[in-house]
């Protein structure tokens, strides 16, 4: 039997063990796309205990309104384990509730929450056996002692000793960015933090919210906005801002990608049509969303913006709960749009129009993965960086072990995995780090079983190529991080 989570863990052959220990275990990281806030690393914020590190709560913001910030996967673990709500995003003392998570993690057998819990355990508090019920004790003790006594442990020591050496924040483009200019003009920060540029709110023009945005974007940008044009204007401002702080990356969390070829005429008269209130039809959202992503999309082609796109994600299916809690709670799950031809389209179109921006598709739905690649080699042109259009990573539910496995499986079949720009964590916590590990060592063990299959030739410097590749290099160079 082999050792639970020891040094080999999820490696099964010695090439995969060598490729990981030898080639990608100690590479930096490439945090391309997260939801940590700048604020809290300028600040080094020092967490007083491991629950309020990964269950978070019940917090308020500067202007008194309450929303609940945390680990939304070990919210959803809890739930699945009928643990009361006060003990997830309820009042309930820490203590309590990080015994009901402990709990719950030791009947979760399958569950990669199990695996990044003992990663992190492991990697930042030296703790290697499971985190059960009967141990919930002693973790609680050995994680808050190093929380309030080791200098490693704050959120700028957590991000050196990950050997992060990029991070990409999410942020709004009516965000003053006040914490990344901070963060810039700070010698003592070693590491890149950069803003990444996510206009979801501009894209949704249907829901609530809408017109106050506008007038938010107004503010900032100092633009009237009474057309299409003044609201694409706006946001080229804004990402100019973005960029002039380090800016690589955009993100768009979009329902699904619509194909309507809806012009500027058309997507003014849907504007001045939701600025007096009026209520939009799905279609006239299609005519919006259709041309405002092309229109993004060639600002990020002109400013070499990396474009994201997130789709089939089932949003806030809770309505009780999202009433209750808000948006990123835990009531999520997988949609089944087809966005083939919106997918088609956009990328065509902005082909034909201009160039297309280096772009990484995700799709919440893994009966995805083989149109994304397929689509994604349609349109690699000639560019500075190989596969300019990228299958992205393996994303939410899907970034499991059998998830990572079939995405690289995929990814290999249909396009050049050598070339793929690797791990992401999408996280909102400071140790979540590990997730690049276990990452690796997948990756390893699949190219490991593939060479000692005799499916890949054993060439070494062939092989360090595609992992050291995967685990940092290619990332590196595909969003321009070189000094």
């Amino acid at each position: 039997m082999k050792e639970y989570m020891g040094k080999d863990f999820l490696l099964q052959t010695e090439t995969a063990k060598h490729l990981f220990h030898d080639y990608s275990e100690n590479l930096p990281i490439v945090d391309y796309h997260c939801h940590i806030p700048p604020q809290e690393i300028y600040e080094d914020r020092k967490f007083e205990n491991i629950a309020q590190v990964w269950l978070g709560g019940h917090q308020k913001r500067a202007d008194g309104s309450d929303y609940y910030f945390g680990d939304h996967y070990k919210w959803r673990l809890m739930r699945c384990n009928g643990v009361p709500e006060e003990y997830i995003t309820g009042d309930q003392p820490d203590r309590e509730r990080f015994q009901k998570f402990a709990e719950s993690l030791e009947l979760a057998i399958g569950n990669p929450m199990v695996h990044w819990t003992q990663l992190e355990l492991k990697k930042y508090f030296g703790y290697t056996k499971p985190l059960t019920g009967k141990t919930a004790q002693e973790v609680w003790d050995l994680c808050n002692d190093k929380l309030q006594n080791d200098p490693n442990l704050t959120v700028r020591g957590l991000v050196a000793q990950s050997n992060v050496a990029f991070i990409g924040t999410t942020d709004d483009p009516v965000d003053s960015l006040e914490w990344h200019e901070k963060i810039k003009n700070d010698p003592s920060i070693k590491y890149t933090v950069a803003p990444s540029y996510r206009p979801d709110k501009a894209l949704n023009i249907h829901q609530a919210g809408f017109r106050d945005y506008m007038k938010q974007l107004s503010e900032v940008s100092g633009m009237s906005l009474n057309s299409a044009a003044d609201v694409r204007n706006a946001l080229e401002q804004r990402l100019d801002f973005f960029v002039s702080l380090g800016c690589k990356a955009s993100d768009h969390g979009i329902e699904y990608i619509p194909q309507t070829g809806a012009d500027e005429t058309t997507a003014s008269a849907v504007f001045a049509k939701a600025m007096k209130g009026e209520a939009i039809s799905d279609a006239e959202r299609e005519d919006w969303q259709s041309w405002l992503m092309k229109e993004l999309g060639k600002m990020y082609a002109a400013k070499d913006v990396v474009m994201q796109i997130h789709y089939n994600a089932l949003r806030n299916e809770n309505t009780k709960m999202f009433k209750t809690l808000g948006a990123d709670t835990g009531f999520d799950g997988i949609d089944s749009h087809n966005s083939v031809h919106g997918i088609k389209d956009l990328l065509d179109g902005l082909t034909c129009n201009g160039g297309c921006p280096k772009t990484i598709l995700y799709s919440l739905n893994p009966n995805d993965f083989d149109m994304l690649a397929t689509m994604a080699g349609c349109f690699q042109e000639d560019s500075d960086v190989p596969s300019r259009i990228q299958l992205g990573s393996a994303w939410w539910f899907c970034d499991t072990k059998d998830g990572m496995e079939n995405h690289a499986r995929t990814l290999a079949r249909l396009g050049v995995f050598g070339d793929f720009v690797g791990m992401l964590t999408d996280s909102r916590s400071f140790l979540s780090y590990t997730r690049h590990e276990y990452f690796r060592r997948i990756i390893c063990n699949v190219v490991g079983n593939w060479v000692e299959n005799g499916e890949f030739q054993n060439d070494d410097e062939v092989l360090k190529k595609i992992v050291s590749g995967i685990s940092y290099y290619n990332a590196e160079n595909y969003f321009g991080l070189k000094k």
